[in-house]
């Protein structure tokens, strides 16, 4: 029998094998699509990019099939469109929440995408995958940053305004943890969120993708996983110790309480902070359910 940590070195080796694989042909692919700028050709080299991607995926949940027992109960995946623009908001609480959502939406819904702090461009062939996939890096500035430096405000927003763009020319699947951060129970207690098991959402960054792309975004995917005994780390992922994970989705309208000017109206920026507060209490009795059933 494999012990916990060969499996977790296999696993590992079989995932930067796979990722030294793809990314190569990812790169040419991009490197074409750089060299010819013309908008047809781009747009058939991005969708060509998004190929390469699901089959890195499919390679990865191959992986796991091979080197972990782990149980999968997952609910509400079944009236997805491929062929549909999402935004995707979950709860976090490892990295793990990523290979979990693409093992989950694999082929269900357009490629996964997400906004990503700009210092992870430097990270070894994944950084510039996400570059070449159109990810959008953007720098999050703090509220005393903005001050001191008030000539940086609003260089976020414009960021995710470039991204938004190109996301309108093939479908996809804007992810989104509205979190913020990571759970942990030390975030947990310093933010006193009213949440058993969350941490508090904030609405800035679905409002701006939806104020860019209400009129693309078809459905809004609520998701909500739970790991048996608690968060784990990549490394036990990697070792099989996660016993089980359980995933409940649901599918919701891009209703026009959800579309206005965020920055300038307060009424809408406070109503729909108070939808995502109401999303939020839902998801946190969901989760304590999935815990207890």
């Amino acid at each position: 029998m494999i012990t916990g940590p060969i499996r977790g070195c296999l696993s590992l080796t079989l995932y930067f094998l796979n990722t030294v694989f793809w990314c190569l042909l990812l790169f040419i692919v991009a490197a074409a699509k750089a060299m010819v700028p013309l908008e047809s050709w781009r747009r058939k080299c991005s969708r060509i990019l998004n190929v390469i991607a699901e089959n890195w995926i499919w390679v990865n949940n191959l992986n796991r099939r091979l080197t972990s027992n782990t149980r999968w109960v997952v609910e509400g995946i079944e009236n997805l469109e491929r062929s549909q623009w999402h935004l995707v908001l979950a709860n976090h609480q490892s990295w793990v929440d990523i290979l979990v959502m693409q093992r989950v939406f694999y082929r269900k819904i357009p490629l996964l995408k997400f906004f990503l702090k700009k210092e992870l461009f430097w990270l070894p062939l994944l950084g510039q995958a996400w570059w070449a996939l159109d990810f959008p890096f953007i720098n999050r500035y703090t509220s005393r940053h903005l001050q001191k430096n008030p000539h940086l405000k609003g260089k976020d927003l414009e960021s995710i305004r470039k991204a938004c763009a190109k996301f309108k020319t093939n479908p996809v699947s804007v992810m989104n943890f509205v979190e913020g951060t990571r759970f942990t129970t030390e975030k947990h207690s310093r933010q006193k969120s009213p949440y058993a098991h969350l941490l508090k959402p904030k609405a800035g960054g679905i409002a701006y993708v939806l104020g860019e792309m209400g009129d693309h975004i078809h459905r809004l995917l609520d998701v909500t996983i739970v790991y048996h005994g608690g968060a784990r780390s990549f490394w036990a992922f990697l070792r099989g110790n996660i016993r089980e994970v359980k995933v409940r989705v649901r599918s919701l309208p891009v209703s026009s309480e959800l579309l206005g000017d965020y920055l300038n109206d307060g009424l809408f920026r406070k109503n729909l902070q108070l939808w995502l507060n109401n999303l939020w209490n839902e998801k946190d009795r969901c989760i304590e359910e999935m815990l207890t059933s």
